[in-house]
Formats: structure tokens, C-alpha cells, sequence
């Protein structure tokens, strides 16, 4: 075998001249300088070259320069291999480096491998290896890649495509994005490196310092570190769990919010919230939440449920405290109430009922709406309730009714109510049912007498400064009166019927909720808004599509006729190996074959 060697600049001027002579219809690719030319005479058709100490070998080819340190030119089938630190340029978008590149002119596809490493203005992407479409302007990896974007952290995936002229990058499993402050785990994300947006689907998590965020559809904005998050969205944060269908999200501001089907878990008190729209403060211990509102306080034996316009649970997490506003109703199974508002100190064991004077009625002839309270058999009310609960053993305790206060309980058997009033009320709870009442100043009684077997034997009217009362089974047993100023027992018949009920009378009972559902009657119809934004996942379309495939099957045509003609005088029709073809993964090739036998081809 004879090898040539002569300096390249005296000699490839004329190769040139040759080439663009014999392309019709595309520029073939150029060799603007390089130091040496070696050829084969054995295989005319490669051509060796290779820098010299001022330079490398410089090739281009539509818009595209490329450097290396050698490179082995196929003039027939205008393929050429690069070697050693090869460096890719496309305008002022596009720099690529490798060890090693292989590009089809015809094609117009690159494959490169060794230490890749292909930056454009926003971001840098390092792989093992690489392919690049210039005709889709897209580049493509499946051996794990990295990207660096310095404002959002470092991207790694197991399979990625960057399409160039949308600035988008689309990452396939294990995707992780890390940044300083947080840490994206991912089956499925698009990255916009321009805007730093990022779109994630399937299951993912984003875990900071301070909450742990899942949703199977997300946004996120690296920049300004605030997403928005749907499908079975949920963040965690250090004793509260937060859920609902559609979720925002505010980094900087520690703050979240929520749309349709909230639930709020407080994991530390066992309490949870449930409603439609919420917002959470983290550093401010806070959580707002509206459209039937609902807090949930479970308990072993009996859970105590709040409901109203809107919730507010504030505090630290050992002292919690729970304000319901507007039409707020209390449930329990031996227990209900209703007021303007009902506020919960939830370390203290202390509920307050209380009405707001802006809403009392300006009519003079009507009865004031009290905050109500209902326990067992009892109806209780007063300008204000005070329900104290025993923080440990979970049951009631005590009860205390400020200004006017006024108890109710139907007579057991007739149509007659048992009343006591007063100024004050204090009650004591026995197996969170009372057991004893005292009123205190300007007490006034009517109650019904019955013997052991439930027969009456009369109607006791009083009024005194202070009264006690010892309830059991809900019937009165036993009323002491102190400071007696006025009293009489009558027989059912010569009781007055005007005199039967003591002024301020109002019995309420069809307003009692008797159940949770029973907390919601008073609402109007619930209206929740459609969820919008975030679209199904688009899969991610083969990169090796048909229309590349059929460029690569186009090149291969033209390289078997090309060779036909050179060889036609030593009756040498082999077929050559179609280089543009040849890191093409196999099963693609043998896809597109099996749908060309499909099609007749």
C-alpha cells in the first residue's frame, strides 16, 4: 500500500472545486483549512486530515463550524468523522465540544460522545453521548445528562431532548432538578431555560428545607420560586399537611393557597380543616379557609366538628386556636351549638360563643338571637358561652353563660318547657352531661313536679337572687333557692297560661344540628369554579421520526448508485455501509424496515 502525503492547502482547493461542481441541489460539506491531507490509494474516497501547530482542521457546512484535531472526510457519501477536542459552533446560539463527532452532510444529523458538552445562552448540557438534528434543530440523549442553569440549579435525567428554537428542554426519567433551596424529583419534566419555567409531570416531589411539595401535574418558576400545582397535589410541611385539587405556591412569601377540596391536617393536635379555598402562612402559623368550612378536632371517644363562612387557626402548634366567623355552628354527639362566632383555645379546653352586636336585629319587638347551646335535653343561651372542656380526659367540663342567661328542656312527658334565667350561669358536666346549674342574680324558674312515677304534681314558679339546680338523666332532682323573694307551686289547672312562659322564651330546637351533615342546611348551593391551566402531558415524539429516517434511507439511495457508477468497470455492485445510518439505535432501524415491508416497500 502507497501513502501520498502533501500539504493540503496546494492540493484540496481542487477536491473542492470537484464537489460544489457535482452538488445540484445541496452545499456539500467545506474544508476551509487544514494542516495535512493524507489519502488511502487503496480507498480513494477517505481523506485524512489533520492540524498543524497553528491550528485544527477547520470544516463547515450550512451555518455550522466545526474544529478537531483530525478528521476522516467520505467525499461520496460527504460524511466526516472528527477527532480529538472537537468543537461545534453554530451562529452565536450554539457551542458544542467533544472527543469525538460524526456528521452526514446529507443528513444533516451529528451523533457525538466523549465528555459532550453543549451550551447555549441560558444553559449548559453535558452527556456521554448525543445526537443533533440541525434540520429539526433539536439534540437528543438517552445515556443520563446534566444540565446547569446557574439562577435554577443543576437538571439530570435519564433521556433528554433540547429543542433549540423553543428553548425548551424535555427530560424522561429520573429527572431530578437541584437547586440550593430545593430539590425537584420527576418521571417527566419541560424546562423553558429562557423563562427558568418548568413543567412537571407525574409523580413529584419538591423538597426544601421547610415543605415537602407531591403533585402529579405541576408549574414551578425557578426565577421567582413560586408554582402551581394540580392533580392530587398535597405539601407537607413540619406539622401540618396540606391538600387540595388545585394548589399555588410562594417560596419567598412562605405562603400556599388552594382551590376545591381542601383539607388541612394538623399533625401535630389531630385536628383537621376541610373547605374549598385556603391559604396558608407558614412563618405566621396561620391558616384561612372559606366555602364550607369545616374543622374537625378528633378525638378517641367523640370528634367535635365546627363549621362556618370562614376558618382561622392560628398559634403555634402547643397552643392552637381556632376562630369560626359568620354563622359558625358546633357538633358534637351530646352537644350543639350556634353563633356569630365560635373561637377555640384549643390548650385551654376553652370554647366561647359569641354574637356580634352589628348583626342584632333593630327591631325592638323581637326576641335577640343569643348564642345557643344544646346539650342532651337542654337548650342554653346567653349574650356570650364560655364551654370548657377537660384537655386530657376529652369531656366536658364545665359551662359558663354571661348576661342573660336562660335554660330550656321540655317537660318529659306534658307540653310544658322547664325554664331557669339569670344574669350568669355556671354548669357543671358529669359524663359530659349536666349535672349541676347555679344562676346567679335575679333568678327566675318555672319547672314541672313529677313523683316517682312520672305523674305531676305540679308547677313550681319562683324567683330568687341565686338558684341551684342538681340535674340527673334530664330531670331536674333538686332546685335550691337563695334569697327567695317571690314563689308559688300550682296545680296544672290553675296555672296561668299567660304566666307559662318566663319573658325572653325562645325555644329554637329546629334550628339544633343534629348531625355533621346538619352543620351545612343553612348554606346556599356550592358553586366550585373549574380547574384550568396545566394540560395533559404531551408525550415526547420520537426523535428518530420518519421524516429523519427517510433523510438517512434518502442518503443511503444516493450512496449505492454513487457507488454503482464508480464501479462499474470492475463489476463491483456491493452495497456500501450507509455511515449516516450506522448510530442509529437498531431497533429504530428495525421498526422502520418492518413498516416498510407493512407498506409494499
Amino acid at each position: 500500500m502507497k501513502i501520498k502525503s502533501i500539504y493540503l492547502f496546494l492540493l484540496f482547493t481542487v477536491v473542492l472545486s470537484t464537489n460544489f461542481l457535482n452538488a445540484q441541489q445541496r452545499r456539500r460539506i467545506e474544508i476551509p483549512y487544514s494542516g495535512f491531507m493524507v489519502i488511502n490509494e487503496d480507498n480513494p474516497d477517505a481523506t485524512v486530515l489533520t492540524r498543524d501547530d497553528s491550528q485544527q482542521v477547520h470544516i463547515k457546512h450550512e451555518g455550522v463550524d466545526m474544529w478537531c484535531d483530525e478528521a476522516v472526510y467520505y467525499a461520496k457519501q460527504d460524511f466526516i468523522e472528527a477527532y480529538g477536542n472537537v468543537i461545534i459552533k453554530q451562529g452565536d446560539t450554539i457551542n458544542m465540544v467533544a472527543k469525538y463527532v460524526e456528521y452526514s452532510g446529507k443528513t444533516q444529523l451529528a451523533f457525538a460522545s466523549g465528555d459532550v458538552v453543549l451550551k447555549e445562552p441560558s444553559s449548559t448540557l453535558t452527556t456521554d453521548t448525543l445526537f443533533f438534528d440541525r434540520i429539526k434543530q433539536q439534540a437528543y440523549y438517552k445515556t443520563k445528562g446534566k444540565v446547569v442553569r446557574d439562577s435554577s440549579g443543576t437538571i439530570t435525567s435519564q433521556i433528554g431532548r433540547y429543542y433549540m428554537n423553543n428553548k425548551k428542554y424535555q427530560f424522561v426519567n429520573n429527572v431530578k432538578l437541584i437547586n440550593p433551596d430545593y430539590v425537584i424529583d420527576s418521571d417527566r419534566l419541560d424546562f423553558y431555560s429562557i423563562s427558568g419555567h418548568a413543567y412537571m409531570y407525574g409523580p413529584t416531589t419538591i423538597t426544601g428545607d421547610a415543605s415537602k411539595i407531591y403533585c402529579e401535574r405541576g408549574f414551578y418558576d425557578t426565577n421567582n420560586d413560586t408554582g402551581y400545582f394540580v392533580k392530587k397535589s398535597r405539601i407537607d410541611y413540619d406539622d401540618r399537611v396540606f391538600e387540595g385539587d388545585s394548589m399555588y405556591f410562594d417560596r419567598n412569601r412562605s405562603f400556599a393557597s388552594a382551590t376545591n377540596n381542601i383539607k388541612v391536617t394538623d399533625t401535630t393536635n389531630n385536628a383537621i380543616i376541610k373547605g374549598h379555598y385556603a391559604e396558608v402562612f407558614r412563618d405566621k402559623d396561620s391558616v384561612f379557609i372559606t366555602k364550607r368550612a369545616l374543622a374537625i378536632t378528633v378525638q378517641e371517644n367523640d370528634s367535635i366538628y365546627i363549621h362556618s363562612d370562614t376558618l382561622m387557626v392560628t398559634g403555634k402548634p402547643d397552643h392552637r386556636i381556632t376562630r369560626a366567623f359568620y354563622n359558625a355552628k358546633i357538633y358534637k354527639s351530646d352537644l350543639s351549638g350556634k353563633a356569630d362566632s365560635i373561637h377555640v383555645d384549643h390548650k385551654k379546653g376553652l370554647t366561647e360563643l359569641i354574637n356580634l352586636k352589628r348583626f342584632d336585629t333593630q327591631d325592638a319587638f323581637a326576641t335577640k338571637r343569643n348564642p345557643i347551646l344544646w346539650n342532651v335535653g337542654n337548650q342554653m343561651t346567653g349574650d356570650s358561652i364560655h364551654l370548657i372542656s377537660n384537655t386530657e380526659t376529652e369531656e366536658l367540663d364545665s359551662l359558663k353563660v354571661f348576661k342573660n342567661a336562660f335554660v330550656i328542656s321540655k317537660d318529659t312527658i306534658g307540653e310544658g318547657y322547664n325554664q331557669i334565667k339569670g344574669q350568669k350561669l355556671y354548669g357543671l358536666f358529669t359524663n359530659n352531661e349536666l349535672s349541676t346549674i347555679d344562676i346567679i342574680k335575679n333568678a327566675e324558674t318555672i319547672y314541672y313536679l313529677r313523683n316517682e312515677n312520672n305523674e305531676l304534681v305540679g308547677i313550681d314558679k319562683a324567683k330568687s337572687g341565686k338558684i341551684k339546680i342538681w340535674i340527673s338523666n334530664n330531670t331536674i332532682d333538686e332546685v335550691r333557692k337563695i334569697k327567695q323573694i317571690d314563689g308559688s307551686t300550682y296545680p296544672e289547672d290553675e296555672f296561668p297560661k299567660n304566666g307559662r312562659l318566663l319573658r325572653g322564651f325562645d325555644w329554637r330546637d329546629d334550628e339544633r344540628p343534629k348531625s355533621v351533615e346538619d352543620l351545612f342546611k343553612d348554606d346556599p348551593p356550592l358553586e366550585l369554579p373549574i380547574i384550568k391551566g396545566l394540560g395533559e402531558y404531551i408525550p415526547q415524539e420520537e426523535f428518530f421520526d420518519e421524516e429523519l429516517m427517510q433523510r438517512v434511507e434518502d442518503a443511503n439511495k444516493n450512496n449505492f448508485k454513487s457507488s454503482t457508477n464508480t464501479n462499474s468497470k470492475t463489476n463491483n455492485n456491493k452495497k456500501e455501509e450507509n455511515k449516516a445510518a450506522r448510530k442509529i439505535p437498531k431497533k429504530v432501524t428495525l421498526d422502520k424496515k418492518f413498516s416498510n415491508r407493512k407498506k409494499g416497500n
